[in-house]
């Protein structure tokens, strides 16, 4: 499947075109691939954290750096819809990022494809015009990124809402 993505990425230019081409292949291989059966959800490995690589671990980090980055604004409702699409645009950069350089094991690959959905979406989201549906999409990366620290093993890895 990441090879699809690899094709995928390296045709598109832009960050806005990755993550629509991205929640398309993700819908039609859902749709394809579970036409009788409950969308998948995100569970653990036999109770163990999917393993995670390095290219994994350094786009997470990053999503979540720039996010936690903005959170004051956000929290205080006062962010600006040229902040949200300019973090919206750091997000899917690393989504980019992850997906050219994947080299996981396809069970894996299928449960990262469940949380990265939700990142795009909330990305997507962070887009609009209207900031009441960027803050949702904000929140909407902030719970994807409490879900991979419950369900993927990222040694050292510090959830967006440490300290806060």
């Amino acid at each position: 499947m990441f090879t699809h993505w690899k094709k995928i990425a390296a045709t598109l230019g832009t960050a806005a075109l990755l993550s629509m081409a991205t929640q398309q292949a993700l819908a039609q291989h859902n749709h394809h691939a579970h036409e009788e059966v409950v969308p998948e959800q995100l569970t653990l490995n036999n109770g163990k954290k999917w393993a995670t690589d390095d290219s994994l671990r350094k786009g997470m980090t990053h999503i979540r750096d720039a996010v936690a980055a903005q959170l004051p604004s956000i929290h205080s409702d006062k962010a600006t819809a040229k902040q949200y699409r300019t973090l919206a645009q750091k997000v899917n950069q690393q989504i980019s990022f992850m997906v050219q350089n994947c080299k996981l094991d396809p069970e894996v690959d299928a449960k990262l494809h469940i949380l990265l959905a939700e990142i795009i979406a909330g990305a997507d989201a962070m887009q609009m015009k209207q900031i009441s549906n960027a803050r949702d999409g904000a929140v909407k990366i902030v719970i994807a990124l409490d879900n991979y620290a419950t369900y993927f093993d990222h040694p050292g890895w510090q959830g967006i809402m440490h300290g806060h």
